[in-house]
């Protein structure tokens, strides 16, 4: 499976690149609106898999191109640019595309962070309305700590919850988040469900500016 890591060279794009290089047989392309960071951060992710003893090639390009011919695109961006990113790449995405969200709209202030999503009702719900009527959209991976994903000497034990109205697809992103060691994936409902999911995230970040030793802080459910 091609997937399209668009944004792959911040935090979320990198520990997930990362991931997949290193657990899954799965073909893992960095996207950048800067063609060359895109191709430089390619080769400092293969550069750290080649010091595990894992040949693994990551190609790098421009988002657009990044995205032609991927199975699955991950918007691994700032969710204030997700709407443009989205439009940027409309024409590449095949209709049997899955576009994957795992932005989270936050705004800081006293004391910590707060949720604070868009007028869609949330960012995945954004994505929906930005992305081609036939492109399907699924929520994931909103609540992992980016840190944590990046650090291949942590095993992660975490849960990453999953929304979207297409159940089949739901049921793929889940076995592809599932093809990261420690990571289990827990259907969390329809897209209506994303705002829920996704406040999460702030909440988890205050726990971890409050409290020591919780610096990479994730959620499991029992």
């Amino acid at each position: 499976m091609r997937i399209a890591l668009l944004g792959g060279t911040g935090d979320i794009g990198e520990g997930l690149a990362l991931r997949w290089a290193y657990d899954t047989d799965h073909e893992v392309v960095v996207g950048s609106r800067d063609p060359e960071r895109a191709r430089a951060k390619a080769e400092e992710y293969e550069t750290e898999l080649d010091s595990r003893g894992v040949e693994k090639k990551i190609t790098g390009f421009e988002n657009a191109m990044a995205a032609d011919r991927a199975d699955v695109v991950v918007l691994a961006v700032p969710p204030y640019h997700v709407a443009d990113v989205v439009e940027e790449v409309a024409d590449r995405l095949d209709d049997d595309v899955l576009l994957v969200s795992p932005a989270v709209g936050m705004q800081k202030g006293a004391g910590g962070f707060r949720y604070n999503p868009p007028s869609a009702g949330s960012v995945t719900e954004l994505v929906v309305e930005t992305a081609p009527d036939d492109v399907t959209v699924i929520g994931a991976f909103q609540n992992l700590s980016a840190d944590r994903l990046a650090n291949l000497d942590v095993e992660l034990s975490l849960d990453t919850l999953v929304v979207g109205d297409d159940e089949d697809a739901k049921r793929n992103v889940a076995a592809l988040a599932e093809g990261i060691e420690g990571l289990r994936a827990l259907d969390a409902g329809p897209l209506a469900n994303a705002a829920e999911v996704e406040s999460l995230t702030p909440l988890l970040i205050n726990l971890a500016i409050h409290n020591d030793g919780l610096h990479d802080v994730g959620v499991t459910f029992e």
